[in-house]
């Protein structure tokens, strides 16, 4: 059972939080890890992408010429998908791309992400992520005493208004609540820093 010391933001360590093996120690799936990563970006494709057929591009009902003895090849319409401006053929039409994953591999994935931020010391776990004012600069503050280095998301339970606001200027950091924890989040960020209360809920909802 992962044992990590509870810090402040200023960096100091207090009493240890015991995360449960089952879900920050379980073994990393990475062909899992993989098939969560390309569901959630193919549901979050648009798919309104459309090209218009020769029955759907106006114009074109007259016959260009005569069919015999003008010595020109055999046309019914200047809208042919053979003609500039013609119709598409086989061109793509609005479609849903979301593909289905069950809840219990959505859920294998975030548990094998999370053991792999445990096993590489990328998760910290800190008592509030509560800042006195929505600025950025307190929020960088906060990265600073807590050593962090690179990108970083931060998890709150429930979600510091303060916190959300200061991290929307700031690229290289994102704030989001335990229930919006998705597998893309937790690869696209270095260190993953949660709440004690956000790390517990973590547990309780991702527990098999």
């Amino acid at each position: 059972m992962p044992k990590i010391a509870i810090r402040t933001l200023e960096g100091k360590a207090g009493k240890e939080i015991n995360l449960p093996d089952d879900v920050y120690a379980a073994p990393v799936n990475t062909y899992l890890v993989h098939e969560a990563v390309v569901a959630f970006q193919a549901a979050g494709r648009a798919g309104t992408h459309s090209t218009k057929t020769r029955t759907q591009v106006s114009g074109g009902g007259k016959k260009p010429w005569k069919q015999k003895k003008t010595g020109r090849a055999r046309a019914a319409s200047i809208r042919s998908p053979l003609w500039k401006g013609g119709g598409t053929v086989f061109g793509p039409k609005p479609r849903d791309y979301t593909l289905g994953l069950p809840r219990r591999k959505r859920q294998g994935a975030l548990r094998s992400v999370l053991s792999a931020k445990v096993r590489d010391g990328k998760l910290v776990v800190v008592d509030s992520l509560a800042l006195q004012n929505p600025k950025s600069k307190d929020l960088l503050a906060a990265a600073k005493g807590l050593g962090l280095k690179g990108t970083a998301l931060f998890i709150d339970e429930p979600l510091d208004r303060n916190l959300e606001l200061s991290s929307r200027n700031l690229p290289a950091y994102k704030a989001s609540r335990s229930t919006a924890l998705n597998v893309v989040d937790l690869m696209r960020y270095d260190t993953l820093v949660l709440t004690e209360a956000a790390a517990r809920r973590v547990a309780e909802v991702l527990a098999p």
